[in-house]
């Protein structure tokens, strides 16, 4: 005789999007492997019985989700939410757990993860809006860098010319200066939209790392920030492009130093993590893992409002930012199949982490020594 508690039991299990119901009073009555998986959360069979919150914390969206239910709300159907606890997206369905006479009795929410889909469709999104703006800019860059040069040109020669002029000396600096500034905006409009055509060779990124703090030093308040690094000697070398690599985290870098004009404290981290589970069942991850850098700041920190913007082009809080600084670091980690994120400090300022994946076949573990530019603390 079939038992077919046992069989419903290993059909919640087998599924492939997570589940999760509670009773009534909120107690757990089931959570499957899917969604551990997509939750980080470690597997227990002691979270049966519990209440939710003492297993996924009372501010966990799901938590707030799930509590919808013994409510009159309308109940979300095939919604999405970011998760705050990790950052990736689900689309979920909420419902009602009711007997034959209509008496609730729980909720069940089935979730699916869907940060993968998001990335796919915003790159989708940005190569769309990147092929319109490369028209425009392919368009009117020659014709606005050559007038650029020529004032830059002209201003040189009446300096020349009015060498007992200070006053007339310190306009035409002026007009170099803000002509060499608007040519250098074109340079990173043009670099920006041009297809991006990778050199790939095995990486060591800490190696990267070095070199990008090297590039700080010319910066204003360089001389008085520290940066803290936390070196992970198990890095394993990758597949990549090593001077793309270094922009990406010169641009991250940088910003930090500008956000600090007054100066204060950067810390990296590397870190190692095994590719997560396979979504599907019997499917193997593409990537072995993934190489993480994370660069943090004790500067101001980032409005919760602009956060979701601050990887869009022309989008700057400087007030001489170009706003592409950002966004050209997202084209670079989407060109590597990685990911990046942005979330606050708990103690105040902002945390970029950076995630490379680790093919299969180039996993091997990066043995270059330590450079003392970066063991410890380094004033830059």
């Amino acid at each position: 005789m079939v038992d077919q508690e046992a069989f419903y039991r290993n059909v919640v299990h087998s599924l492939r999007n997570g589940v999760i119901a509670i009773w009534r009073d909120g107690s757990i009555a089931v959570v499957n492997d899917a969604a551990y998986r997509i939750l980080g959360v470690t597997a227990s069979a002691s979270h049966i019985g519990r209440p939710l919150y003492e297993v996924l914390g009372r501010d966990h969206d799901l938590t707030e989700v799930l509590s919808l239910a013994f409510t009159d709300t309308a109940l979300p159907n095939r919604a999405e939410l970011r998760l705050r606890s990790s950052g990736k997206t689900i689309g979920y369905t909420l419902c009602r757990i009711a007997d034959r006479d209509g008496t609730v009795s729980g909720a069940a929410l089935l979730f699916k993860d869907l940060t993968r889909v998001e990335q796919l469709e915003e790159r989708e999104r940005l190569r769309d809006r990147l092929a319109a703006l490369g028209e425009m800019a392919a368009a009117i860059a020659h014709e606005v860098k050559n007038p650029l040069a020529g004032i830059q040109v002209v201003a040189g020669v009446l300096k020349r010319q009015l060498p007992e002029s200070p006053d007339a000396h310190e306009l035409l600096n002026d007009i170099i200066n803000e002509a060499k500034m608007a040519n250098q905006i074109v340079v990173q409009v043009l670099e920006f939209v041009r297809p991006m055509s990778l050199q790939v060779e095995s990486v060591s990124i800490t190696t990267v790392v070095d070199d990008a703090i090297a590039t700080l030093r010319g910066l204003p308040a360089a001389g008085r920030t520290t940066i803290a690094v936390d070196r992970d000697t198990q890095l394993p070398r990758f597949d990549g492009d090593r001077l793309q690599l270094r922009q990406l985290f010169t641009n991250l870098l940088t910003n930090a130093v500008e956000a600090m004009m007054d100066g204060g404290h950067i810390w990296v981290t590397f870190g190692y993590a095994a590719a997560d589970e396979a979504t599907e069942p019997g499917e193997q991850p593409d990537y072995a893992g993934y190489v993480t850098v994370e660069v943090s700041d004790d500067g101001p920190g980032i409005p919760d409002e602009v956060t979701e913007q601050m990887f869009s082009p022309f989008f700057t809080t400087k007030p001489r930012g170009t706003g592409l600084g950002l966004a050209i670091v997202r084209k670079i980690v989407n060109a590597h199949d990685g990911r990046i994120d942005i979330r606050p400090r708990a103690e105040g300022g902002t945390r970029f982490r950076v995630r490379l994946p680790v093919s299969r076949l180039t996993h091997v573990t990066d043995t270059t020594p330590s450079d003392n530019r970066t063991a410890g603390r380094t004033h830059v």
